[in-house]
């Protein structure tokens, strides 16, 4: 057979070729066929969604924040509009670097706000370049706000030149207002507000809480932070549909934003007023007052008052001073005013001195030291001797201006004061019970009586911060020299110098030796709340109407009720009963009977002359407490049937000579009291309020609905 022909073979081979060619040109038309029928078809919806939530952009709207009012339903604490200039990110983003920078030096020379402090505002929390505190903590894809609280005429301009300002925007938004009924300040009571820290931020996402977001502020102090989750709402959303710009071609959808709660104090601001008056005006007569101990002028650095139900621990007013202006907080604060607010020279005026201060209470402590006395071996007919007086070791321990009264009792030593009597008993207990001094577990009836009244731990108040005070025991002391045995120990086993004063060297000295001792001084001191015993203006006041109901100890508070935006009482804040004093009736009524001598006759009786006692009965105890190194520190506790009022004065001198008008002037206040008249006033009907426009909450004492959970979103 002949062999085919070379042209034969290629043809084959050609045909071959197109074959293989065609089915692979084929199976790609067939691949993309189906491909397509897969995107256009099966999954088409799926597809066209997600393209059309690429234009719709979803902006968080906030809530207006809940209002705060006091017990008549006066506005302590309101919202007002202010003009928010806001940057968004994804437009200027798109702009070229010569235009963005113009474009941001435009706004800053506008609004006052440096670029480098935009640049930074305009940062996402977390990013690199983040600065915390100033950094944003919302959406990436909601417009950042750069500047809050511009002027009018700054926003007008804004909106007018949409071209000079692309993606720069100028709204109304809700920000804090201080309506400030009769003049009150209440900052250390109300607090303030700051933007939510990222951490915050995370844990809210953590544990679900939909009232939170990136652009959220958050309660910081007072009731603003312990009611926070109240007051805050819960945020909406709005979606609107965006070209490929950014710009706002429409609105698609919209969630409302649920306003929050309206929170109800029991502070009154009519009594409030007359309190922050009295205290400002009361350091401003010290500082011009000589001492005469140190024969110069009071310092009279700072000061508090409180005032209390008696049969509730309800506060019905409560300063501190120094204080600040709440407005500072409004839009964010500078470096400069933060830096004073912390700042020692200018008084630390963040610290609010009612809860946060910590004070030797001095001679006021004396009723508790008696409670303790009567109910452990000593009787109302005890007599002990009210000499100038009294030695303990090498010590002499003084009357105050070593005045003597001979053999008294219980009553008459409260009623003068006296130092000497109580000296004795605090020393004869540490004789019978603790006389050996490294015994940390030695029983001390006087120590356990202050504990009894709650000293030594907060109160429990509805307030953020509030100081524990310090019953200095013996287990204190011998903690205390743990601690500090090194640095004393350091001080003494060193050559003198210059620096350091006489005093000083021998207490390190002695300290170092036998610094955990707790010796017949301190227990001398201890029973005239002299020495290393602190309280709280608040602790003390809490005490003192332990003393006016009959034993009950109360965790003060200033929430009343939560109502909602709609006016119903969401929830009630009742008194919180926390323990009872284990005291005999007879003894409480023996300490009242004293303490109301005190104010007839005793030491605050030449500032209560002509006062009407027989229809309001004043009880009240005096006290200057002694500091190392400072001038004394001024006391006055009293109570009626109805309220407590405690007023301190830090380095003001002595207790009725300081404090005792305006203690007299606050119960003026609060019964209406003209001269020698009592009128009608807040006092008239204790624990009752007049209606206003909270009417539910006011009037009558039916069920309330079940409570709403704070900050979750309503069911829509």
């Amino acid at each position: 057979m002949s062999r085919p022909s070379e042209e034969a073979v290629g043809t084959r081979r050609s045909r071959l070729r197109i074959v293989v060619i065609q089915a692979l040109v084929f199976s790609l038309f067939a691949t993309l066929l189906v491909r397509l029928y897969y995107l256009q078809v099966v999954s088409g919806e799926q597809y066209t969604a997600q393209a059309a939530s690429q234009s719709v952009r979803d902006i968080v709207e906030q809530p207006q924040r809940g209002l705060i009012v006091d017990d008549m339903g006066r506005p302590l604490v309101t919202n007002r509009l202010a003009w928010v200039v806001s940057v968004d990110r994804t437009l200027l983003g798109k702009l070229p670097g010569r235009d963005r920078k113009e474009l941001l030096d435009r706004v800053a020379s506008v609004t006052g706000v440096p670029v480098k402090a935009l640049e930074r505002r305009l940062v996402t929390c977390g990013d690199e370049g983040s600065v915390t505190g100033t950094c944003w903590n919302g959406s990436p894809y909601q417009p950042v706000p750069v500047a809050t609280d511009v002027e009018r005429e700054v926003a007008l301009r804004i909106l007018e030149q949409p071209e000079d300002y692309p993606g720069v925007l100028a709204e109304q938004q809700s920000v804090r207002a201080y309506p400030r009924p009769y003049g009150i300040n209440l900052a250390h009571v109300l607090g303030y507000l700051s933007p939510v820290t990222a951490e915050e931020l995370e844990q809210a996402e953590a544990d679900g809480e939909d009232s939170v977001n990136g652009a959220s502020v958050v309660g910081r102090a007072g009731v603003e932070k312990e009611y926070d989750a109240w007051l805050r709402g819960v945020p909406g959303t709005q979606s609107v549909a965006v070209d490929s710009m950014g710009r706002v071609l429409g609105e698609d959808s919209q969630v409302q934003a649920r306003p929050g709660d309206t929170l109800v104090t029991s502070i009154d601001a009519k009594v409030q007023a007359v309190v922050e008056q009295q205290l400002a005006e009361t350091i401003r007569t010290a500082r011009q007052t000589r001492d005469t101990v140190t024969g110069r002028n009071y310092v009279a650095d700072s000061g508090a008052v409180v005032v209390l139900e008696a049969d509730t621990g309800r506060v019905v007013a409560m300063a501190s001073q120094p204080t600040y202006d709440p407005e500072v907080w409004v839009g964010g604060i500078s470096d400069d005013e933060l830096a004073r607010l912390y700042s020692e020279a200018a008084g630390t005026p963040l610290l609010g001195r009612a809860t946060q201060g910590q004070f030797a209470p001095g001679s006021t402590w004396k009723p508790f030291m008696t409670a303790g006395a009567l109910t452990n071996g000593y009787s109302t007919d005890t007599r002990l001797d009210c000499s100038s007086s009294f030695t303990v070791g090498n010590r002499p321990f003084r009357n105050y201006e070593s005045g003597a009264y001979g053999f008294i009792g219980f009553d008459k030593a409260l009623e003068v004061s006296c130092n000497t009597f109580f000296y004795r008993v605090g020393y004869a207990y540490w004789q019978r019970f603790g006389s050996d001094e490294a015994d940390v577990d030695a029983f001390d009836p006087l120590v356990e009586e202050a504990k009894d009244f709650g000293f030594g731990k907060r109160t429990g108040i509805d307030l953020p911060g509030e100081a524990a005070g310090r019953i200095a025991d013996r287990r204190w002391k011998r903690e205390y020299y743990q601690s500090m045995k090194d640095f004393y120990c350091g001080i003494s086993e060193k050559p003198q110098d210059s620096k350091t004063s006489d005093f000083v060297y021998k207490f390190a000295y002695e300290f170092c030796l036998e610094g955990y001792a707790y010796r017949a001084g301190d227990a001398a001191n201890f029973a005239i709340g002299q020495g290393d015993t602190i309280v709280t203006p608040l602790q003390l006041a809490r005490a003192y109407g332990a003393l006016a109901n009959g034993g009950t100890l109360y965790a003060p508070r200033v929430g009343k009720a939560i109502v909602g935006p709609d006016g119903s009482v969401v929830q009630r804040i009742p008194p919180k009963k926390v323990g009872t004093v284990d005291v005999p009736q007879s003894t409480l009524g023996y300490i009242d009977d004293a303490l109301k001598g005190v104010t007839r006759q005793g030491t605050m009786a030449w500032r209560m002359g002509g006062f009407p006692l027989d229809e309001v009965e004043i009880r009240s105890k005096t006290g200057s407490a002694e500091v190392y190194g400072k001038q004394s520190t001024s006391w006055v506790a009293s109570y009626s049937d109805d309220y407590v009022v405690v007023m301190m004065v830090s380095q003001g001198g002595t207790g009725s000579g300081t404090s005792g008008p305006a203690i007299r002037a606050i119960w003026e206040a609060l019964y209406g009291i003209e001269g020698e008249r009592v009128v009608p006033a807040r006092a008239a009907i204790p624990g009752t309020v007049p209606p206003t426009q909270l009417p539910e909450f006011l009037a009558d004492g039916s069920i309330l609905p079940p409570a709403r959970t704070p900050g979750k979103r309503d069911e829509r």
